[in-house]
């Protein structure tokens, strides 16, 4: 059941960071944005005014390649995003970046252990699927490794959140792209965690900005630039805030298009 305060948060209106202000407008629709599966332990911790610690695991998007320094990567952008959203000054949020450039599930899993779940976290984001599609044509056996890698997880206590691909030219030219975003979403409703629809918001994002807007992929046809990494961080916070809200009476959390309640 939603409770009253959240109905009062939902008309909450979040003042745009410099950077969103300057340079960003990409929001998608909802439907595509919204993370629909309960993250029941970072939405206590937040509720309960403790710290919280994000993981961001995965790839070259993860670790920032295309970024013009390390304070526009995708993580380091989001954990500026959520303490905006966390205006209260007792909650504490930090986002660590684990991104490693040209790794794929495997690689990912090897290290979860030593690179994620020593770190204790409240959440993880694992970025998963690009070089998969990028280097094999059938890439179905990345699905127990991904399952495995959830468990694995899941069983030290954290939250889990699947980020797919990126929409890019060196991207959608690969045949298996449509199976591995299939794939993932499968993964991630079997498995009841998140799901973050990087692939389709940014597949909305091309379609909708002007010709003459600053592009969200670089030259090299896979890689973000500085603004796309900004419209990912910025969609993601929305889309945690939303989620942590959405059972749980939080004062002072502010998103930019929080909707009164879940369709599922």
């Amino acid at each position: 059941m939603i409770r009253l305060g959240l109905l009062a948060l939902a008309g909450i209106l979040a003042v745009a960071s410099p950077l969103q202000a300057a340079e960003i407008s990409c929001e998608a629709p909802l439907g595509l944005l919204l993370i629909k599966s309960q993250l029941a332990h970072v939405t206590a911790r937040v509720e309960q005014r403790e710290p919280v610690t994000i993981v961001a695991v995965g790839s070259s998007s993860t670790q920032g390649v295309g970024a013009s320094a390390p304070n526009f990567t995708y993580p380091s952008r989001l954990e500026a995003e959520l303490k905006e959203r966390l205006s209260d000054p007792d909650r504490r949020i930090r986002v660590i970046n684990r991104g490693k450039g040209g790794e794929d599930a495997a690689e990912e899993l090897a290290r979860l252990d030593r690179d994620v779940i020593a770190e204790h976290p409240d959440l993880v984001i694992w970025q998963v699927g690009t070089n998969a599609v990028l280097r094999r044509d059938d890439p179905t056996v990345d699905r127990e490794l991904i399952e495995h890698g959830i468990a694995q997880l899941k069983g030290s206590g954290s939250d889990v959140v699947l980020m797919d691909m990126q929409y890019a030219p060196r991207v959608i030219a690969r045949p298996a792209y449509t199976v591995m975003e299939q794939l993932i979403a499968t993964v991630a409703e079997r498995a009841r965690v998140g799901l973050f629809r990087r692939f389709e918001i940014m597949r909305f994002w091309q379609a909708a900005q002007p010709a003459d807007a600053p592009q969200m992929i670089g030259p090299d046809g896979l890689h973000m630039t500085d603004r796309g990494y900004g419209c990912l961080a910025a969609e993601l916070a929305d889309a945690l805030a939303w989620n942590w809200a959405h059972d749980a009476q939080i004062a002072g959390l502010a998103g930019t298009r929080l909707p009164a309640a879940r369709s599922d």
